[in-house]
């Protein structure tokens, strides 16, 4: 699915209002219509509504949203904001329509904010995407005292104050909602853990935008549902052996370190894998036998490090490579050796990032469209360099991955999957229970096994990501997110495979 700019969404606003002959008032009352729908299945009429409305065209849809709100029994007071002569004229069309008994009120100084408790549900409708100005006067004042109020918030497409798709300056304030309910489709901001206190909960309600614009307008940033997950799926074929499904090979575990390696292999053989290997320190040989029978192991020549590579390279189909490994010098070494003689695919994780990110000598050595690095937000600022804020961090995921034509995984809630040609992906599976030791050794070993399945690299950071998150979502009915723990999410990739294949 893809994300569009705030520009991109006014052309659809504008396409939309052309192909279908209707007024833009026509589509503003549409979009009030799904949001209230969504509100009133939240909240109660019993619950005192406070609507907060600034002159453009998010304030419109407030106005309607009071109207439609008052109709259904909610008892509604509707806040007007700064100087409305120069309101919109869809904000202008949808004021006069309020009835008597919502006449607004107007705020013009900080005296004229009302008090608020935590019985009041408040809706923000002040601004929307077209802001690109700080907040700042009695609008800034009013969101302060929205924010220092116990009041339960909801935006209208997006928090007052926030950028859709920029870096919001630090000097404006910005409303901080419990819920975000978006148009049609969410924004870039939503998906950036920097906007977690503004954005809060969101949800997208659909308003009819123009589906022929939206599949011809080009963008580079996409976001992956279970409809585009779903069909990435290869069905297995009636004959097939376990030759057919691809032979990975992980290098991983160290001196007490050998469960990252026990968990890798096991979410690699869950995810499809035909066959296994791995090479481990001597120490953890016998660890990894006895956890994971359906694996081969190979004893390294150390006892507690990674020093050497398999004699046959070549018969692997895919290669992880990091959980556990430690960064010795012999594994060093060891590392520079396989992205120098290796022709396979290889998924990059953990203390193999570690040491890329430490030599340049190594990045130089990365070869081509063949890598996927799988970093969390340290390893990644290790690997890249330290970022601004976060769209920087993506421009910057993005360069790096243009510059040595590679894949990057950078992991965390709604997990962002760079591309060599460009193209950045938002994943929309996952939650705070997966913050824990492991689940990242799990993400490695079920990405390598769908790269070993013939998977491409792009196909399989994305299948891999969703469906790592949906096991962790089926976990969290289970047992929770406080006792979540990485092998719970592996007990439940059985349930997230069939759950995706069966989804039409």
């Amino acid at each position: 699915m893809k994300l569009l700019s705030a520009a991109q969404t006014r052309e659809a606003d504008a396409y939309t209002i052309k192909e279908e002959g209707i007024t833009s008032a026509d589509l503003m009352e549409r979009a009030a219509k799904a949001f209230t729908s969504w509100f009133e299945n939240k909240f109660l009429p019993s619950e005192e509504v406070y609507i907060f409305c600034g002159p453009g065209n998010n304030g419109g849809d407030g106005l309607v949203v009071a109207r439609l709100l008052y109709l259904r029994g909610y008892t509604v007071q509707v806040f007007l904001v700064g100087d409305t002569i120069k309101a919109s004229p869809d904000f202008k069309v949808n004021l006069e329509r309020l009835s008597d008994e919502l006449a607004p009120k107007h705020i013009t100084n900080t005296d004229d904010i009302p008090a608020l408790s935590s019985s009041i549900n408040v809706i923000d409708a002040l601004f929307g995407t077209g802001l690109n100005r700080p907040v700042t006067g009695v609008f800034a004042e009013v969101i302060d005292k929205l924010n220092d109020s116990d009041a339960f918030v909801t935006a209208i497409d997006m928090p007052s104050g926030l950028y859709a798709d920029s870096q919001t300056p630090a000097e404006g304030a910005i409303i901080k909602a419990k819920y975000t309910v978006s148009f049609q489709l969410p924004k870039l901001a939503f998906f950036l853990p920097q906007h977690e206190e503004f954005v809060g909960e969101w949800h997208v309600v659909p308003i009819g935008l123009s589906e022929a614009f939206i599949s011809e307008v080009k963008t580079d940033l996409y976001f992956t549902t279970h409809q585009d997950a779903q069909p990435i799926i290869k069905p297995r074929k009636k004959f097939s052996h376990k030759g057919t499904y691809g032979h990975a090979l992980l290098l991983c575990g160290g001196f007490g370190k050998m469960g990252a390696a026990v968990l890798a292999a096991r979410a690699c053989l869950r995810s499809g894998v035909g066959l296994l290997t791995l090479q481990v320190p001597s120490a953890g040989y016998t660890v990894l036998q006895t956890a994971v029978p359906e694996a081969m192991a190979l004893a390294d020549k150390n006892r507690k490090l990674l020093s050497e590579l398999p004699d046959d390279l070549e018969k692997f189909s895919a290669i992880g490579i990091g959980p556990g490994l430690g960064t010795e010098r012999a594994t060093k070494t060891t590392l520079g050796q396989l992205l120098a003689t290796s022709a396979q695919p290889m998924v990059i994780d953990a203390d193999a990032i570690n040491i890329i990110a430490s030599s340049e000598k190594l990045k130089a050595q990365l070869p081509a469209n063949k890598v996927i690095f799988t970093p969390h937000p340290k390893e990644f600022e290790r690997l890249v360099g330290k970022s601004n804020n976060e769209y920087d961090r993506l421009r910057d995921m993005l360069e790096f991955c243009q510059e040595y034509i590679c894949y990057i995984v950078l992991k965390g809630n709604n997990t962002a999957i760079g591309t060599p040609d460009g193209k950045l992906y938002f994943n929309t599976t996952g939650n705070s229970g997966m913050a824990t030791g492991g689940t990242g050794d799990v993400l490695t070993g079920i990405i390598t096994a769908l790269v070993a399945q013939d998977y491409t690299l792009e196909e399989a950071c994305l299948l891999g990501v969703y469906i790592h998150g949906l096991a962790g979502d089926l976990a969290l009915k289970d047992v929770g997110d406080i006792s979540m723990i990485a092998s719970d999410v592996i007990d439940h990739l059985p349930q997230a495979f069939l759950h995706l294949q069966q989804l039409n």
